[in-house]
């Protein structure tokens, strides 16, 4: 038995490791084209990219370890299509949202400085593989356990579905509150500096909310299957049921300090910093 527990070990960490080293992989090719370029016109799609490939490298790396015919998606756990089938629709819908964001916008202001300066952006480059790795690092960690080895779904597996769907419905619709209102501030149809109707009239930052709650969700239902007596000790290390926690913990300090709320509130103040209607929004 030891031989056994010894072997399924080896065998989830090193689908852990494959994965996390495919998401710098590809983050160092797109540098490798970006930074000559000076281009950061697909920095996000390829972040989304990323996400997808390395969900399906968590599912897939055994069989191609083993140079094994690739089994049908759906001979995986239920669990395991579950919080990759979330993790992949988040990250189709935000790589294409953002995509079609800087399209519009023909570049991203984050890049206007960095990307001028090779070791800089080959930093930004360098982040958004910790970030990938990271975030999704609760789906990368239970689809490396086999599928004989995965405890039954329970209530926990629901409520963390439950809780998912809550917040990417939140997100959703937020974006999609703040497009619509953008869509009409354009065509002249109403004169306000600032959204404060639907989700944004309760958050200055609703989609944001949305992120890190289904990020939560997430870590939630990896918590409550790698806390198992049957893979904490034997398949991952038992600290690695807890290590998932950096998932929401990351996605909260990035969007809260970093380069969500800081640069979207600094640049309200610019513009709006003596409008009452801002200071109150505020409040």
């Amino acid at each position: 038995m030891p031989a056994v527990l010894s072997t399924l070990n080896t065998s989830a960490l090193t689908t852990l490791g494959a994965t996390i080293a495919t998401a710098f992989g590809i983050q160092a090719a797109c540098a490798a084209v970006a930074i000559p370029l000076q281009t950061e016109k697909f920095y996000d799609l390829s972040g989304a990219a990323t996400f997808i490939s390395c969900t399906l490298v968590s599912l897939y790396y055994p069989h191609l370890r083993a140079k094994a015919p690739l089994p049908n998606i759906l001979t995986f756990h239920p669990r395991q299509l579950v919080m990759s089938g979330f993790a992949v629709l988040w990250a189709g819908r935000l790589g294409s949202f953002l995509f079609q964001r800087i399209h519009k916008a023909g570049s991203d202001t984050r890049f206007d400085e960095i990307k001028k300066k090779p070791a800089s952006f080959a930093g930004a480059w360098f982040l958004q593989g910790v970030w990938v790795s990271l975030t999704a690092l609760p789906v990368y960690a239970v689809n490396a356990i086999p599928r004989s080895a995965q405890p039954a779904l329970g209530p926990r597996d629901a409520l963390a579905a439950a809780l998912w769907l809550g917040a990417f419905g939140f997100e959703v619709v937020a974006d999609r509150q703040k497009s619509a209102w953008r869509a009409k501030k354009d065509k002249k149809e109403h004169e306000e500096k600032f959204i404060t109707s639907g989700l944004w009239s309760i958050s200055r930052h609703p989609n944001y909310v949305g992120e890190v709650s289904l990020w939560g969700a997430q870590f939630f239902a990896a918590y409550s299957t790698l806390s198992q007596p049957s893979i904490a000790g034997s398949l991952f290390p038992r600290w690695m049921a807890l290590a998932t926690v950096a998932s929401p913990v990351l996605e909260y300090a990035l969007i809260r300090f970093v380069s969500g709320v800081p640069l979207l509130e600094k640049s309200g103040d610019e513009k709006f910093g003596n409008d009452p209607k801002w200071k109150e929004y505020k409040r």
